[in-house]
């Protein structure tokens, strides 16, 4: 294998890798070398998948982390620094979503609102602020941030998830400006809608059908349709890439 592809023992922080699309992560990027810290809110479902995976032989710490606090995402950094020694690349898969009943904005209470901006922007931003440090020091890391391909569509019924969304784009770019100096990229992903543990919990079947028609690719989108693009952006293969954003949705949203 190509050294550029190479994820063997980097140092790897994956938000909300206890469940759904964000355990695929932690499952593959240990599979393929990495040491990985499955950071969740859900603590008993991170500790789980790194029990699971430690009894394969593979490098997985797990903790409990509420990513709109900033001592936990600090706590998080340090978890990282304490059991691998540094951070090379930060997944921002976590954020707020399946329990969001799909409803009109305007019946959206406000706390919800401000609930989902603090997890999935404010979140982000304490995520990525966490480790910054670290990765400063080497002179090297790599930040990959989960947005939405609801974006490019303006999907309706959740207006707020959409919307922070959009927001990480935003932060993406500006971000990526501020740390090229250290020698740190910052890169995004847009999964088109992606049956997983937690979307088949909070979908409809009839829902989870209309999403397939007008993908190019007309299938049902699984985790696994993203480990792929998760993990360029991840080894050195990406490394002159930076502020730019990979959809990925069987061909739904072309741009």
């Amino acid at each position: 294998m190509s050294d550029r592809f190479d994820l063997t023992g980097r140092a790897i922080i994956v938000t909300g890798g206890g469940k759904g699309i964000g355990k695929v992560y932690v499952e593959e990027l240990a599979r393929a070398g990495a040491r990985v810290l499955a950071a969740d809110i859900d603590g008993a479902a991170a500790i789980s998948v790194a029990d699971a995976l430690s009894a394969q032989g593979l490098q997985v710490k797990a903790l409990a982390t509420d990513i709109a606090s900033e001592e936990s995402t600090r706590a998080m950094a340090q978890t990282a620094l304490e059991c691998f020694g540094g951070v090379d690349v930060l997944i921002n898969n976590a954020s707020l979503m399946s329990v969001l009943p799909r409803r009109s904005w305007l019946e959206i209470p406000v706390e919800e609102w401000d609930r989902v901006m603090a997890v999935n922007l404010r979140g982000m931003f304490l995520s990525c602020r966490s480790v910054i440090p670290a990765m400063a020091a080497k002179k090297r890391g790599k930040i990959v941030n989960i947005s939405s391909s609801r974006i490019w569509e303006g999907t309706p019924n959740r207006l707020h998830y959409t919307t922070s969304k959009a927001g990480v784009i935003g932060l993406t770019r500006a971000l990526a400006r501020e740390v090229a100096e250290f020698g740190i990229t910052v890169n995004a992903v847009t999964p088109g809608m992606t049956q997983s543990e937690t979307q088949v919990q909070s979908s409809s079947p009839n829902y989870l059908a209309t999403r397939i028609a007008g993908r190019a690719i007309e299938r049902v989108q699984v985790p696994a349709d993203l480990v792929g693009a998760v993990m360029f952006l991840a080894t050195a293969a990406s490394d002159f890439m930076t502020g730019q954003t990979i959809n990925v949705d069987g061909g739904k949203a072309m741009h």
